[in-house]
């Protein structure tokens, strides 16, 4: 790093900075980094470059760490156990509050409402002014006996087992009838059920009588003796219903998830019409209108009602629920409802409704950091998130901001720029100082920061045409479009307004579509790069091939296993009143195979070694084969700089989505969808994107993107614009033709950025 580089210079008393010393987390290479205290710092780098390890895993991580060592260990025995980051040093750090992309609401009974505290608002609200008056503000919540459906029980929706998808009618027990995971003929459970004397095994199922029917499906528990054990006989239904429908769908195996799709249809339920609420609930109004019309109404809208609603005992909660909608809508997420469920939230809508929590604190001097707040941004949206940004860092507080997109840059106070590349070729310092300065540098970032893709010229000519006819999904308002075959067709419009509907809702399922999102990848804590991709197979087989040695021994959920840690690589240990935790497995050091596995070796490197390797380094190693062709798909889409190891919930939604394109990359496929690729992606790598959607169309594919980046609908044949607002605002198409018409004759929010973009 030049002189015209350093960070500015502070007095080593200065409290003014977050002083770090020694940052080795992850790839971090020794790093040392003054940080303004009460500044809104942009942490800037490529994919891999260390942003996270430097932000999160230090910082973060350090500062949770030390005020979770304030409580009782009863207290601590309830919270995540955190180990010290790897660093010399850190000081003047005030509390963190990490504001990140996660998806809210583990169960279905969260929602926007319930996760805003919006809704706990309205229902004292309600419980003071509504009329007939029916009690506290208890009798108007869906998550306590005394407000919820009885019929649902607060859920909004019933469920009906379709008993074919459990048994086999023309079957016998004996014969394998029962269709329900876990009840195979020879199994404990199918035991259980034909040596319960309720039924006779050999028995055909379409023979079996009214009672035999009650027994097999929806009897309640009772013990039975089978053979000299005692053992609880459950019907099949019934059991279904206990162990599987009242835990949340995304903690289910993805085999018994896939068969409760299959045997469960969930319908609204038809007491309350999916409002969750009591009939004593739903009597209750004000102005004419009760809590789940409240709840069903758009953000904005409901906003406007709040405020015609005036009465001095509830002055202060009205001004404070005002103040709240009005901020959820100025952040961009006026179109949502308080009743829609926390789980369906995108991870920037996630990430902004818990902003608006903090904007109203009285906390000050706290440590704020955010994860990529732009995402899922229309450019028109930015400047209102800027504006936000801005809001924390004047109340006082530091504002540490991890972020690609120039707008962010700009407004930041200090910016640090990592890299000089990804993994190993990254976790340096390249620059820490203004934004001026850094667009004066000769950075990877300092060099793109003012860099345009051109609009495209000529545009490829379509090939077909699919067409979407009359959608009225969500806020679609009877949509026909025709997307064209061939080319790269970019989707854009503001958040909300109906781009996912159209296209998810319409395109992917057709014959020929492949959709790469951002979704959570399904597996356990031991799915990698390796095994989710199948790469894992060739390599096990070379390895097997220069050892002559089975296969089986290279899998660390085979034979090859470390016996003491089965595999994992870690330790998990119950400290009973104390915190679990994770320790790295004294036997086998965490390199996951016994040490007759780990003596093998394949030019040089054994299998925990390879499995270590970035998938840049292994495509080098693997030079041929099956194995070269997996990771040089990996490299393609950017991901280089993961090691074949990691584990998969470390990746981000970006990643993930990426990860997915690589795999479908290798299908034979005429259609694919991509949503907002450019997540997590540098402005450099964002040209490389290009690169590899342009390979794709001129490989004869059709490439349809959701996107908001002006890089990528610069870049386009085709453009969908979708609004002209979000919501109720939204569901039209506002424009169809190219960039250059949009630029030239559009007056959409989107014709007026890209127009400013390009400089036209």
């Amino acid at each position: 790093m030049s002189a015209a580089d350093s960070p500015p210079q502070v007095p080593a008393d200065s409290h003014s900075v977050i002083k770090v010393r020694g940052a080795r987390e992850n790839n971090l290479r020794n790093v040392d980094i003054d940080l303004p205290k009460r500044r809104l710092t942009v942490f800037t780098g490529v994919s891999g470059s260390g942003k996270s390890s430097l932000v999160f895993g230090t910082i973060a991580a350090e500062s949770q760490r030390l005020i979770n060592e304030t409580y009782t260990a009863f207290i601590q025995s309830f919270m995540q156990s955190q180990g010290r980051p790897d660093v010399d040093g850190l000081h003047n750090l005030s509390a963190a509050i990490v504001v990140d992309q996660e998806r809210m609401g583990a169960t279905s009974r969260s929602t926007v409402g319930t996760a805003t505290d919006a809704y706990t608002m309205l229902r004292i609200i309600y419980s003071r002014l509504g009329t007939p008056h029916i009690g506290t503000s208890s009798a108007f919540s869906f998550n306590v006996p005394e407000g919820m459906c009885s019929r649902c029980e607060g859920l909004g929706e019933v469920s009906q087992i379709d008993t074919d998808q459990l048994v086999d009618r023309a079957k016998s027990l004996n014969e394998g009838a029962i269709t329900v995971p876990g009840h195979a003929v020879d199994s404990w459970p199918w035991s259980i059920v034909t040596g319960s004397g309720f039924f006779d095994p050999e028995k055909k199922l379409n023979e079996f009588t009214e009672q035999e029917w009650a027994d097999l499906l929806h009897k309640e528990p009772v013990k039975v003796k089978v053979g000299s054990s005692n053992f609880t006989y459950e019907g099949l239904a019934a059991k279904l219903q206990r162990t599987w429908l009242i835990k949340d769908r995304e903690s289910l195996q993805s085999h018994i998830r896939a068969f409760v799709d299959r045997a469960v249809v969930f319908t609204r339920c038809p007491e309350c019409e999916g409002t969750r609420l009591s009939q004593a609930a739903l009597s209750s109004k004000i102005g004419g209108v009760n809590i789940a019309e409240c709840s069903a109404m758009q953000i904005s809208d409901l906003a406007t009602f709040v405020r015609s609603v005036d009465d001095p005992s509830v002055g202060p909660l009205l001004v404070n629920l005002r103040h709240l909608l009005d901020s959820l809508t100025e952040i961009g997420l006026g179109y949502l409802s308080l009743d829609r469920p926390a789980s369906t939230l995108s991870g920037g809508e996630a990430q902004r409704v818990k902003m608006v929590r903090h904007l109203g604190s009285s906390l000050t001097d706290v440590t704020y950091i955010f994860d990529e707040p732009t995402i899922g941004l229309h450019p028109h949206d930015i400047q209102r998130m800027n504006d936000l940004l801005l809001l924390l860092r004047d109340k006082g507080n530091t504002v540490l901001v991890v972020e690609h997109k120039p707008e962010v840059i700009a407004i930041a106070d200090h910016v640090v720029d990592l890299g000089p590349g990804a993994g190993e070729a990254g976790g340096e310092i390249c620059f820490s100082g203004t934004v001026d300065g850094l667009r004066a540098s000769s950075t990877l970032t300092g060099r793109h920061l003012e860099h345009r893709t051109e609009l495209r010229q000529p545009v490829r000519e379509p090939r077909g045409q699919l067409s979407v006819k009359g959608a009225d999904r969500h806020n679609l308002k009877d949509v026909s479009v025709d997307i064209p075959l061939g080319v790269l067709t970019v989707v854009t419009g503001v958040a909300g307004s109906g781009k996912s509907s159209l296209i998810h809702g319409y395109l992917a399922d057709q014959d020929g579509v492949v959709v790469a999102d951002q979704s959570p990848i399904r597996g356990s804590r031991r799915s990698n790069p390796a095994t989710y991709t199948g790469l894992l197979g060739p390599i096990r087989t070379a390895f097997a091939k220069a050892n002559g040695v089975k296969a089986a021994l290279f899998s660390a959920n085979s034979e090859g296993a470390c016996p003491k840690c089965n595999g994992i690589g870690l330790v998990y240990t119950d400290l009973a009143m104390m915190a679990g935790v994770a320790s790295v497995c004294e036997e086998c050091e965490g390199k996951r195979f016994t040490p007759k596995v780990l003596t093998y070796q394949l030019r040089g490197k054994n299998i925990s070694e390879v499995l270590g390797m970035s998938i840049a380094e292994a495509f080098d190693f693997f030079p041929t084969g099956q194995a070269h062709t997996i990771l040089g798909r990996l490299n393609e889409v950017g991901l280089g700089y993961l090691r074949l190891g990691q584990p998969l919930n470390t990746l981000s939604g970006g990643e993930r989505q990426r990860i997915k394109l690589a795999i479908h990359m290798a299908e034979k496929s005429s259609t694919y969808i991509l949503d907002e690729p450019t997540t997590g992606l540098h402005m450099a790598d964002v040209d490389k994107l290009l690169a590899l959607l342009d390979r794709l169309v001129d490989e004869g594919n059709t490439v349809v993107v959701i996107e908001h980046h002006q890089a990528v609908m610069a870049h386009a044949d085709w453009l969908v614009d979708l609004g002209p607002g979000g919501g109720h605002d939204g569901g039209q198409v506002v424009f169809t033709g190219t960039p250059a018409e949009l630029v030239a004759s559009a007056d959409t929010l989107t014709a007026r950025h890209l127009r400013q973009y390009v400089g036209r």
